[in-house]
């Protein structure tokens, strides 16, 4: 990306390392300006950032949550490239799949620890391009019949006449009527799940035909399922604070700011003062971005005295989607694809599975992703468990490790007003949640980084 020098370089302050900080705090430091990144925790990511774990006594690399990213997520792609990560090498990219199994599993006789063989029925697109490629996908589906098929192209050219709008009051159920079950449980709510983490009765139609008009029906390629293999704090926002670094930037992880105040009218210089959590004296700053998680940034506007009561009742209005992970090991297990997609409800909650030893982990090593979930870790887990032995035949599969990200995302509701970008004159605010027209992505917190940066 080519960088415009501000008139006059600033002191900026990003609060906040997750991937719309990192790519806040980088656009600022190309444009030219004097960047000071905070972070309260030691590793940089945010809500998609690497957690440490154990297997057999051994240190693993795990993830605080299992995330995809798609081939329509250009500007993340590209922040990738300009801080030193080949997204080629960082990725395992495949067409869209969504291929679930296809009843239980079965051995094959003659070979009693053989793993199990199964069957597969769903969704798979071609390497033609869009939209040929959706097209041919949903023709050869397997397990879908005439009719479901023919009622998915007849929707879907619905929303292409209609240029992919629809009224803001519209939930994606609503949005869908003349759907078969089929295609309604097998595609349209896990993509649903997917991209707003929100189910489909309760999500915005208007962002959704966002989505797929981006990816599916976008240009080649943007539909692509793009798989980390690496933890995702060295997917980005490691070698972004690396690039950092060698520019000049000053970087402040483990460090909680505290206080914001004004200490000068807008438009003057210095601008902000910063209290830290450390024993360290207050410091000045011209321009200010807020990186981090709504409820945190809005503490740190209430508290500051600001004049910005429509954007703090905007993000109090915000409601959140908890998403948990659970990682279970297993001797000799593979799946046949490096993600399925599971068949959920209440008790089977698990809605896709990833076969973490096909993306760089050690063999057996499963990650089982619950979105819009409960809390109870316990139950969940336990539900995993029952569930790979349902729908895989993993009988000899434990649980490793269960995370549950309370506020992982917000809830994409239809007509909901988000918070703006810009707080007051010179604070900015940054992250998947501020106001734009993707959901709770990595795709919309790179893009509100950026975009923040760019308003210097």
């Amino acid at each position: 990306m080519s960088a415009r020098a501000p008139a006059v370089a600033q002191r900026v302050a990003v609060i906040g390392a997750g991937w719309a900080g990192c790519a806040a705090a980088v656009e600022a430091t190309r444009r030219g300006h004097q960047v000071t990144l905070f972070e309260s925790a030691r590793t940089a990511g945010g809500r998609a950032r690497r957690v440490d774990g154990e297997l057999n006594g051994q240190p693993l690399l795990l993830d605080n949550g299992q995330h995809i990213l798609i081939g329509a997520y250009t500007d993340t792609l590209a922040l990738m490239r300009d801080v030193g990560v080949e997204p080629d090498e960082a990725l395992l990219r495949l067409p869209l799949t969504l291929l679930y199994p296809n009843g239980t599993a079965r051995r094959k006789l003659l070979k009693r620890n053989a793993p199990p063989q199964l069957a597969l029925r769903g969704l798979r697109l071609s390497e033609l391009p869009a939209p040929l490629d959706a097209l041919v996908g949903i023709a050869c589906a397997r397990g879908w019949s005439l009719r479901d098929k023919a009622g998915l192209l007849r929707v879907a050219l619905r929303w292409r006449l209609a240029g992919f709008s629809c009224a803001p009051h519209q939930s994606v159920a609503q949005l869908c009527r003349g759907l078969s079950p089929t295609i309604m449980a097998e595609l349209m709510e896990p993509l649903c799940v997917s991209a707003l983490n929100t189910p489909a009765a309760r999500a915005s139609g208007q962002v959704f035909l966002r989505v797929l008009q981006d990816s599916l029906f976008g240009g080649r390629g943007g539909s692509n399922l793009l798989l980390p293999r690496q933890d995702l704090s060295a997917l980005l926002p490691s070698a972004a604070l690396s690039w950092l670094a060698s520019r000049g930037a000053c970087l402040r992880l483990g460090e909680r700011v505290t206080q914001l105040r004004r200490t000068s009218e807008p438009g003057t210089r210095h601008a902000w003062a910063l209290s830290c959590a450390a024993a360290r004296p207050a410091e000045s700053f011209d321009q200010v971005i807020l990186a981090c998680a709504s409820h945190a940034a809005a503490r740190l506007v209430a508290n500051s005295g600001l004049p910005a009561q429509l954007w703090l009742e905007r993000a109090a209005a915000l409601t959140f989607e908890a998403i948990t992970t659970v990682y279970t090991q297993g001797p000799g297990v593979t799946l046949p694809l490096p993600m399925l997609a599971l068949s959920s409800d209440a008790v089977q909650p698990a809605q896709f599975v990833f076969d973490r030893g096909q993306l760089g982990g050690p063999a057996g090593l499963l990650a089982w992703v619950v979105s819009a979930s409960g809390t109870d870790s316990e139950k969940l887990t336990a539900q995993v468990l029952t569930q790979a032995h349902r729908q895989l035949g993993l009988t000899a599969v434990v649980a490793l490790q269960t995370i549950v990200e309370k506020r992982a995302t917000f809830a994409c509701t239809p007509a909901l007003q988000r918070p703006p970008a810009q707080v007051v004159p010179q604070l900015w605010a940054c992250g998947d949640y501020v106001d734009g027209p993707y959901p709770a992505t990595l795709e919309g917190a790179v893009r509100s980084g950026l975009a923040a940066a760019r308003a210097l």
